[in-house]
């Protein structure tokens, strides 16, 4: 039988720094090519192919086709365009066009009225942008179909107004069918197992691996989950590891202490419910509570938890998180959760004592 392998693709964010990267070149060489190579936050080359360059009286707008490979995502094949502009001054400026939303709430990782273009695109923009000594620029981004593409997402809801986040933690889309992407995940187990740690650290995602690091754990040793806690616990339990700790933002893992471990949005949430109750346990009153419940994320609710002095309820989270997974499993692996923010604060902790 042959086997498939799924093709991995692109995130918006590398197509509008690959629009970026086309531009710079012309501004450069008065080029007009035709493919770009970038490098992703995690290393990774990425070529991807330039659609169109078109020339304007004071810039340069490229239109970058998203490909997803494998990965059902909803801009696969969407037009991402990118306008340079050099301006005065030493600042990279970022704007969105038509199909790019706006921060409305707060709780996410941009201030509220800044474009809806995240952390890691803007990164991988700004690092073009140094392979050719440029720091005064004014970048828009586009996406003609995100004003109906982004009704099909959560963004109206989160408060991402007007069209679609451009998204990605690294650059890179890696496939999402959920079987191959969770056997893609088991032998990081092994190969940590076969280098000699029996105490591993599950993170479910950039923010968790980040801490995992500044606390001191070896590389070696994080191991990616993705959405799939639970299967990476069982696959952890059947190859009998000792430890694990779970290290990640607490919109995650507040759901395993609700006994929730497929942490997709689609398939469970409860966060701020959950939340609500354990700040309910620890003595907030009725009005506060409700605020935690009409909070537009978790990230937003912890305000509400600071300015009632009741951070002590992370802990209480965390011990719970960990009861949960120690139960999932029927007591194979001990287990410990470290709760962060998107800042890599440490809010709770069942492994280290605060």
């Amino acid at each position: 039988m042959t086997k498939k392998f799924l093709r991995g693709g692109f995130t918006t964010g590398a197509a509008a720094a690959a629009g970026v990267k086309a531009a710079l070149i012309y501004f450069a060489s008065g080029e007009i090519v035709k493919c770009v190579e970038i490098t992703a936050l995690d290393g990774t080359i990425l070529k991807i192919p330039i659609n169109s360059v078109e020339i304007l009286r004071d810039g340069v707008k490229v239109e970058v086709i998203k490909n997803s490979g494998d990965d059902p995502d909803i801009t696969n094949g969407a037009s991402i365009f990118t306008t340079t502009k050099k301006i005065s001054g030493n600042e990279i400026i970022f704007r969105a066009g038509l199909g790019v939303g706006t921060i409305t709430k707060s709780g996410l990782q941009l201030p509220i009225g800044e474009p809806a273009i995240n952390p890691a695109p803007r990164q991988l923009i700004k690092n073009v942008a140094a392979e050719f000594n440029v720091t005064n620029l004014e970048i828009e981004i586009s996406i003609p179909a995100g004003v109906e593409l982004a009704k099909k997402t959560l963004n109206p809801i989160l408060g991402v107004e007007g069209g679609l986040s451009i998204i990605g933690s690294t650059g890179v889309l890696r496939p999402m069918s959920e079987d191959a992407f969770k056997n893609s995940l088991v032998p990081q187990i092994d190969v940590a197992k076969a280098a000699g740690y029996d105490t591993l650290i599950f993170v479910p995602g950039k923010i968790g691996e980040v801490i995992a690091q500044k606390l001191g754990y070896p590389a070696e040793a994080i191991i990616q989950t993705s959405n799939f806690i639970g299967f990476m616990l069982e696959a952890a339990a059947e190859r009998k590891i000792s430890k694990i700790i779970l290290c990640g933002h607490i919109g995650k893992l507040i759901k395993v202490a609700a006994g929730i471990f497929h942490t997709h949005n689609r398939v469970a949430d409860g966060r701020l419910e959950t939340l609500a109750a354990y700040a309910a346990a620890e003595g907030l009153n009725s009005v506060e509570v409700q605020k935690i419940l009409n909070s537009n994320t978790t990230e937003d609710a912890t305000k509400i938890i600071a300015e009632n002095n009741l951070e002590r309820v992370y802990k209480k989270i965390a011990e719970r998180a960990s009861l949960r997974a120690e139960r999932y499993i029927f007591g194979e692996i001990k287990i410990s959760v470290i709760l962060v923010d998107y800042a890599g604060n440490i809010l709770g902790s069942s492994e280290i004592e605060q």
